[in-house]
């Protein structure tokens, strides 16, 4: 897969008095980021979760290295941090265009049924699971 990086331009809403974005829209992007990256592996969460299968997050870590304003355009470059049995670990960067790193932070997800029975990733979604493997 030729992945392309995920880019947001800050918009005004997201800023505060001072003009500097709110450090809770960095976890939006970081959402926007991770459903842009699983349509580009030919897993979008619409198609999944019709399929009955949800992927709730278990642990968010954001470390805010610089801060982004009004204009700025954000790349977000998403990777596979980690792939365990029943979980996955996405890692996100953030840059803006003069190459000012942003944020560096991870997200962790497993996956369920709709009943919350969690999943198994080579087993039960071996397809996913061979895709997310590629991404390493």
């Amino acid at each position: 897969m030729d992945y392309i990086p995920y880019c947001h331009q800050v918009q005004y809403y997201e800023t505060d008095m001072m003009g500097v974005a709110h450090h809770a829209n960095y976890i939006h992007w970081m959402e926007e980021a991770r459903v842009d990256f699983m349509d580009q592996l030919g897993f979008p969460y619409g198609g999944m979760e019709r399929a009955g299968i949800v992927s709730p997050v278990t642990k968010l870590a954001c470390e805010y290295k610089h801060p982004s304003t009004f204009g700025d355009v954000v790349t977000v470059i998403v990777s596979v941090a980690e792939l365990g049995g029943a979980s996955l670990t996405i890692g996100y960067l953030m840059k803006k265009e003069d190459g000012t790193t942003v944020l560096e932070g991870t997200s962790r997800h497993v996956f369920t049924d709709k009943e919350g029975r969690i999943l198994r990733l080579k087993r039960d979604l071996p397809e996913f699971y061979a895709a997310l493997e590629e991404q390493l």
